[in-house]
């Protein structure tokens, strides 16, 4: 390692203790080494910044964003919850089933976890404790099952992933399904063998027929929704980016005349505060991409390559250390920032130890989205927190089961790639 590198890494690491925002960080961090280390003029920063925003496949990012944000107003989730309800909450457990099977859906539409930790945890949270749900068990669970809006497709992290590997944006998509209904399974079995003999909390009766039918006609235009979303993407009737804009209109026309939960100046609120967050999102790519081609510029990748290729011989200790590795960054650095800037350097160390690149996306992803549950900077954990007037220190136990859930089956998934890999495989994107 050169002095600079060292210098750099002191900087970024200086900056990131302090209350600067992490897209400052990064950009004064990259800044610095233009014009410090590199012979190159600083001109190719400005061009790098206008760059890494004319770029196609961002669309598909902010209109997600705005159809989440349609949904969090709108009656949707609401629609969502009731469906998953009807299905799980007359078993032993059942409300806590619903939780995070309702992540599970809301997150096949948004493509976020911090939209599915505020759409779903405040109507998730007073519910759970209402019925007897033990209030550790309540946010731990709605802290951590709002992982699966980035594991579950359309997720946003991995369509930056993609647009670094240039992996199949529609396969990658499809490595997070398996895994996503994986987590689901998990986490119903600990709560069902956790409230299978509790007799002090609230269980629904089992819908009878006539019930559950007026759930799902009323939950139908809900689900329809993701319907688009998965039949047009994986139908090849448009693409990913188009999927986005047309499950957006779809939003808004059944928001508005089906529903009736919204009027126009609603539309309004929900499109400007769409807009803010994807400028943050942008300011965020900007920066990152500045950093990573200073990285580039640099050498870094490859050298980071050499010298893990030279020290590491077996795939199974790569992937033990890339999991371990992944897991610490999560702690500090947010899940789009990460990507952008470590993907790059990760990917040249893929092909010596014979790892698909589409694999080690999901891997990254699940990584990264658990640390938006781990102290000190997970976001989830200060959400959780605010919504129940709770500590970090007490959200930060009551994760750690559900925690431990999904890194296990994070491990198995590092380590049985076909399980990944096989619906990439059969729908032909491999």
């Amino acid at each position: 390692m050169q002095i600079s590198d060292l210098i750099i890494l002191c900087i970024l690491l200086g900056f990131m203790t302090t209350y600067i925002p992490v897209f400052l960080c990064l950009f004064f961090t990259a800044t610095i080494g233009f014009v410090v280390f590199l012979d190159i003029p600083p001109d190719l920063l400005a061009q790098t910044l206008f760059r890494s925003l004319d770029k196609f496949a961002l669309v598909v990012v902010l209109f997600f964003i705005l159809c989440g944000n349609i949904m969090s107003k709108g009656k949707m989730i609401e629609k969502l919850i009731n469906l998953a309800n009807a299905l799980v909450s007359w078993l032993p457990g059942g409300l806590g089933m619903a939780g995070v099977i309702g992540c599970g859906l809301f997150g096949a539409i948004s493509g976020s976890t911090v939209a599915t930790v505020v759409a779903l945890g405040g109507f998730m949270i007073p519910a759970l404790i209402k019925n007897g749900y033990d209030e550790d068990y309540t946010l731990g669970l709605m802290t951590t099952s709002p992982n699966l809006g980035v594991i579950i497709p359309p997720s946003i992290s991995m369509i930056f992933y993609s647009m670094i590997s240039n992996v199949s944006l529609e396969g990658l998509f499809m490595t997070g399904l398996i895994p996503g209904i994986l987590i689901i399974a998990c986490v119903c079995l600990y709560t069902w063998l956790l409230y299978r003999k509790r007799t002090d909390i609230n269980r629904l009766p089992a819908p009878d027929f006539k019930q559950l039918y007026i759930i799902l006609k009323e939950g139908f235009w809900a689900i329809m929704l993701i319907v688009i979303i998965f039949g047009g993407i994986f139908s090849g009737m448009f693409t990913a980016n188009e999927a986005a804009v047309v499950a957006c209109v779809y939003a808004f026309l059944v928001e508005l005349f089906i529903f009736k939960s919204m009027g126009f100046k609603v539309v309004k609120e929900i499109t400007v505060s769409s807009a803010v967050t994807s400028a943050t999102l942008l300011l965020i790519v900007a920066s990152a991409t500045c950093f990573g081609r200073y990285l580039t510029f640099e050498n870094i990748p490859n050298r980071v390559a050499e010298i893990v290729v030279a020290s590491i011989q077996s795939p199974i200790v790569f992937l033990l250390a890339m999991n371990i590795l992944l897991l610490v960054i999560g702690m500090f650095m947010d899940i789009i920032s990460a990507t952008l800037i470590l993907g790059p350097v990760f990917l040249p160390l893929l092909g010596p130890f014979n790892v698909d690149p589409m694999h080690f996306g999901l891997i990254m992803t699940v990584n990264l989205a658990i640390g938006y549950c781990t102290p000190p900077m997970g976001v989830s954990l200060f959400i959780t927190g605010a919504l129940a007037k709770r500590d970090i220190i007490y959200v930060s136990r009551a994760v750690m089961p559900f925690l431990a859930i999904q890194i296990g089956v994070l491990f198995f998934l590092t380590y049985f790639p076909e399980v990944v890999l096989f619906l990439p495989r059969l729908l032909g994107y491999m």
